[in-house]
């Protein structure tokens, strides 16, 4: 299966990525999300579809749903900046259009790169009128002026020609009549961050699919047997009783238990609990046991530790300080549940399932058992969400058993 890289730019920075830049096609595929300005951005991140990891064009998009970004499970990349782009355009210009440095005015990210260009190239004319906007990211950032500053430049005749990272201030600049040009990403340097982010999206896969083991202490529960089951489905773990000191341990993965302590559940009814990662079986039992140490300390009502396998501890869990965005009841929520025919609160289980797994695909099985209802009725809510274009088949699992392979989905509607 491919890894599906979200690629969040301008038209004309997608419509490059797309047609120019040869990167592996067996492996990769780049999903466009195109704004007119950077501000836009957040906005996109609402429709992102289910993928691997996030690439945006570049600093001043990324700075803009920072926020956004938290929410997100998966790799978050922006395109860099460097030396590179900033010389290859200064070269360009003086080759075709023979204007020196100095009659340039540039916008850029961080002015510290004039610096290197010119101690790189020996500039006997370096660029004199630069503007960048580190230290204005992202609360005090206003476009217009950097449309001012190349305009007056120009019209000041200190200017030929106006070199810019942004590409709505390319646009403004065009509509005024005044020689511009977008600064050039150079090929290598796109082919390099689409790499890292289809490197970090297997890592963190990697990642969520580490060994974990949880140690439960349990006291004078009520519904204890029925509460330790449900607690190891939500974390889709297989529950074990240990009779040498009657604690229970869950065995699961990393990616099921950081998605269910960011759940709603958790923090309703906390359990005192130690989270282990591991690369065995073992050493994930082993760090729980030590977690669990630190929660009796700390809280022995209700909390959780985790030590992970380079014995890094945190904790401890529920964060009550920590805002909950998994409600089902939210207007964005009601709405797509209208549009893709579904009740809020199926909705909200596919979209929990989802966030809970390390992998894209699934099969109707799978879901029935996370939502616990039959498979007859999970069939029934796939086909309607073939059927509006909201999931897709992309492949089908044999089974070990006689009978027909099984369908293997992949949504398609936003879920972030």
């Amino acid at each position: 299966m491919k890894t599906k890289i979200a690629l969040i730019g301008s038209r004309e920075f997608i419509e490059y990525a797309l047609t120019s830049i040869p990167y592996d096609l067996n492996s990769i595929e780049l999903v466009p999300y195109m704004y007119v300005e950077p501000q836009e951005a957040s906005k996109l991140m609402k429709d992102l579809t289910p993928c691997d990891a996030v690439l945006f064009s570049g600093a001043l998009p990324y700075f803009f749903s920072q926020q956004e970004c938290r929410t997100l499970s998966i790799p978050v990349l922006y395109l860099e900046q460097d030396e590179t782009a900033l010389v290859t355009s200064l070269l360009y210009i003086l080759h075709h259009h023979r204007i020196e440095p100095d009659r340039v005015s540039i916008d850029l990210m961080d002015r510290s790169l004039i610096a290197h260009a010119q101690s790189d190239l020996h500039l006997k004319n370096p660029p004199r009128y630069v503007k960048d906007y580190k230290d204005s990211l992202p609360h005090t950032f206003n476009i217009n002026d950097y449309t001012e500053f190349h305009r007056q430049l120009f019209q000041e005749g200190k200017t030929e020609l106006a070199l810019t990272s942004i590409h709505a201030v390319y646009d403004r600049l065009v509509e005024l009549h005044i020689p511009c040009m977008r600064m050039i990403d150079p090929a290598k340097s796109l082919i390099r961050a689409i790499d890292e982010a289809y490197s970090q999206s297997l890592l963190s896969k990697r990642k969520a699919a580490t060994i974990a083991a949880v140690r439960l202490s349990v006291q004078n529960w009520e519904g204890e047997h029925e509460r330790l089951h449900e607690i190891a489905r939500l974390m889709n773990g297989t529950l074990q009783e240990n009779k040498d000191d009657a604690s229970y341990t869950i065995y699961s993965n990393r990616g099921s238990i950081e998605h269910f302590l960011e759940s709603t559940g958790f923090l309703e009814h906390p359990i005192l609990a130690g989270f282990g990662y591991g690369h065995t079986a073992a050493e994930a039992e082993a760090n729980a046991q030590t977690a669990l140490v630190f929660a009796r300390k700390v809280d022995p009502d209700g909390c959780a530790f985790i030590l992970n396998e380079e014995k890094e501890l945190s904790g401890p869990y529920p964060d009550k300080s920590k805002k909950q965005h998994l409600k089902n009841d939210t207007p964005e929520m009601l709405s797509l549940a209208k549009q893709l025919k579904l009740s809020p609160s199926n909705l909200s289980k596919i979209i929990q399932f989802y966030k809970s797994r390390s992998s894209r695909d699934f099969t109707a099985a799978e879901l029935s058992d996370y939502m616990r209802i039959t498979r007859r009725s999970t069939e029934r809510i796939l086909k309607k969400l073939v059927d509006n274009g909201s999931a897709k088949i992309i492949g089908e699992e044999m089974t070990y058993a006689q009978g027909r392979p099984r369908a293997i989905y992949e949504l398609t509607f936003p879920i972030y």
